[in-house]
């Protein structure tokens, strides 16, 4: 913790605090809110078609909401994803997390991998937002995952991020390494997916994750101030 020189407002400021349970009441948004303003947290990740209750839940605070595109499965056709992103962004989005069409990258469709992110990516520009792509590295193979990250470092999406959480695993600290290696300075890495205790979050930001998708951000946050007490 110490090598790494994190405040609590540093580690909160990480977060992406996540309620994507198809099934969440509003109570589940209104607490998830509450817990933004009170923690600080970057985002509030949520399915786009809650982007406007959240933007009224967060108004005034500094967390941004984020709408999670084409998710979980990212198969839906780039017109869809670019409808998607672009009236997500009208209703207040500020981040947008978009799924990778797996399809395309497992049969080497690459010009169509690019064709995609390049797309999002300017929309999200167009509309000033920050834009994630999600990978999903738990179907991919090293060489899949490096040309993904390649891919981003030529076309400069904010961030590339390992997982939508709904996948066969999330993430490890091994395939952000290896992402962070890939894209260097040019493009930050998002993990997302199983990160539940504070030494997981810690594991990821030392592997090269400038951002942490998690629904358990309020209990990484506790554990952090209980760890930093008992260091004093």
């Amino acid at each position: 913790m110490c090598k790494l020189e994190l405040t609590a407002q540093k580690l909160a400021g990480m977060f992406d605090h996540t309620i994507l349970k198809p099934d969440a009441p509003l109570s589940a948004f209104e607490r998830t809110a509450a817990e933004c303003r009170e923690w600080g947290f970057a985002m509030m990740a949520v399915n786009s078609a809650a982007v406007p209750l959240c933007r009224g839940l967060l108004e005034g605070s500094s967390t941004r909401v984020g709408a999670a595109v084409s998710f979980p499965l990212g198969q839906t056709p780039l017109e869809v994803k670019l409808f998607e992103t672009r009236t997500a962004i009208r209703e207040g989005a500020g981040e947008i997390d978009y799924v990778t069409d797996l399809t395309h990258v497992k049969n080497g469709r690459w010009d169509a991998v690019r064709r995609e992110m390049e797309s999002l990516t300017d929309a999200c520009r167009e509309g000033g937002v920050t834009c994630k792509v999600i990978l999903e590295t738990c179907y991919l193979t090293e060489d899949e995952i490096v040309r993904l990250c390649t891919l981003a470092r030529e076309i400069r999406p904010d961030f590339v991020k390992t997982s939508t959480g709904f996948g066969t695993a999330g993430a490890t600290a091994e395939h952000v390494r290896l992402m962070k290696r890939t894209v260097g300075d040019a493009v930050q890495v998002k993990a997302a997916g199983g990160i539940r205790s504070l030494d997981t979050c810690l594991a990821m930001i030392g592997a090269g994750a400038g951002r942490i998708g998690s629904s358990s951000s309020v209990k990484i946050m506790e554990e952090f101030l209980r760890r930093e007490e008992d260091a004093r």
